[in-house]
């Protein structure tokens, strides 16, 4: 992305709050966008927030139930001339599933729509280019991949300049500073940086400017992480007793799943007791949770690997699996 479209701040939510109030400005009533039933919530919520303020229809997407698929053929029927915006995750943050998200951006600006691309769970586990992604905005949080609670939205000069968000009197008018509200965190903007410079070093083959040793470094997280997720998802599903959530072909390296006889919270207390990591509940993929019918259960256990994790972590996670059977 261009650093003149580079909008900062606290987290993800906030900005899209932000952004989906300046873009609703735009819309009237009639207007339609579409979300995604397998997105955080936080690529949603501020998109219905928006719509409802400015008279506009909110269409869903849907997931199949039994792969935690975003099939693409839907939205066809979905985008019409009336759609200004598509939300769309490049990533689930629950079960990893990355949709075509390039296929439906085509779709989208055939006919003129925007689209909000929610990278944050995405980025830390490859090589990210939103111009071949098809993405208007792409939201990303470093605290996913290794820095501080920084986030941003990247988005053309052009698309921003286009937008009035609410802002102080005092503050710039300029893109992309008008975007963001109040003093920035400048100690945590210096993490941001170490953290990327620590992901451009994970390849000690890659050479050449930060952007070029980021891509190739990021290759080579993805390679790794799939073939450790591989061992942690053919043993998950070897185990009668846990029930794995969906079967996407393309996904990040994150699984939830249930243990018979167990809720999730005393999963991962259990997991806890014995010195490992996990997460239970819906993990803000409440629609999704919601849709798989496992929402009022307490929601699932995630588990997920990044460019640190080892196989002999996953053997230790199965081995304790195992024994809560």
């Amino acid at each position: 992305g261009e650093p003149a479209g580079v909008v900062l701040g606290p987290n993800m939510t906030t900005i899209t709050y932000g952004l989906a109030r300046a873009l609703a400005k735009t819309w009237k009533v009639g207007d339609e966008i579409v979300v995604s039933r397998l997105d955080h919530d936080a690529n949603i919520r501020p998109w219905l927030t928006a719509a409802k303020s400015a008279g506009a229809v909110v269409r869903w997407a849907e997931i199949d139930i039994e792969t935690c698929e975003l099939p693409g053929w839907q939205y066809d029927e979905l985008i019409t001339r009336r759609t200004r915006l598509v939300a769309v995750t490049a990533a689930s943050n629950a079960v990893g599933t990355r949709p075509d998200v390039r296929s439906i951006a085509d779709r989208a600006h055939a006919v003129g729509a925007l689209v909000h691309v929610d990278g944050v769970h995405a980025t830390a586990h490859g090589p990210v280019d939103m111009a071949a992604l098809g993405a208007d905005f792409y939201a990303t949080s470093a605290y996913k991949w290794g820095g501080p609670h920084v986030s941003a939205t990247v988005a053309t000069p052009a698309v921003l300049d286009r937008l009035a968000p609410d802002k102080l009197v005092p503050a710039p008018d300029s893109v992309p500073d008008r975007f963001e509200t109040g003093t920035p965190a400048f100690e945590l903007m210096a993490g941001a940086v170490a953290a990327v410079d620590h992901l451009a070093g994970l390849d000690d083959a890659a050479i050449g400017s930060r952007r070029r040793r980021i891509l190739d470094s990021m290759r080579s997280v993805q390679r790794y992480e799939a073939s450790v997720f591989s061992r942690l998802d053919s043993g998950l599903r070897s185990l009668l007793h846990v029930y794995v959530l969906g079967s996407p072909a393309d996904r990040a390296p994150t699984v939830s799943f249930s243990v018979e006889g167990w809720k999730p919270r005393a999963v991962t207390e259990e997991l806890a007791r014995r010195g490992i990591c996990a997460w239970d509940g819906d993990y803000y993929a409440y629609e999704l949770m919601e849709a798989l019918g496992v929402g009022e259960l307490g929601g699932a256990v995630r588990v997920g690997l990044v460019h640190y994790n080892t196989a002999h972590e996953v053997d230790r996670l199965l081995d304790a699996l195992a024994d809560l059977r």
